[in-house]
């Protein structure tokens, strides 16, 4: 018996003025943080990235980090969150849309900004990239739910 081909996921940490990404490939076995995209995250710039993006990599599954607040209720971006999502489904119909709580992402991704030494400005222009890496393998370990 073979095992059904698995695609990689691209993570997505949306931003109103800046937007990070993170990938991993269909073993699962490499993840990184990709440049993040300056642009506001209602406008058509941002799908046109997330398009070259898929276009470079073999993925079927966006993982849109949805901004909780600390008590598990909808923060206050949550709704343009979905919009943004909703605008990726119709975009790109054959990709998997996936919401995963982003909770406390940009606090850990700090954290591994430091350890890796980056400071300043480096680590401020890092971070929304970093966010969402920390979101991709947070998804991975938790067994990657829907």
């Amino acid at each position: 018996m073979s095992a059904a081909r698995r695609a990689g996921v691209i993570a997505i940490d949306h931003g109103t003025k800046r937007t990070g990404f993170a990938v991993v490939d269909g073993l699962r076995i490499t993840s990184q943080p990709l440049d993040v995209f300056h642009g506001p995250g209602d406008g058509p710039g941002l799908l046109a990235h997330v398009a070259k993006l898929a276009d470079e990599r073999d993925v079927d599954t966006f993982l849109v980090g949805l901004p909780l607040n600390i008590d598990g209720t909808a923060g206050a971006r949550c709704d343009d969150v979905k919009r943004f999502s909703a605008a990726l489904a119709a975009r790109f119909p054959r990709m998997r849309v996936v919401h995963y709580d982003e909770r406390l992402t940009t606090k850990a991704a700090d954290e591994l900004l430091v350890e890796s030494g980056h400071t300043g400005d480096a680590r401020k222009a890092r971070r929304d990239s970093w966010s969402a890496l920390v979101l991709l393998r947070d998804w991975l370990a938790s067994g990657e739910p829907n």
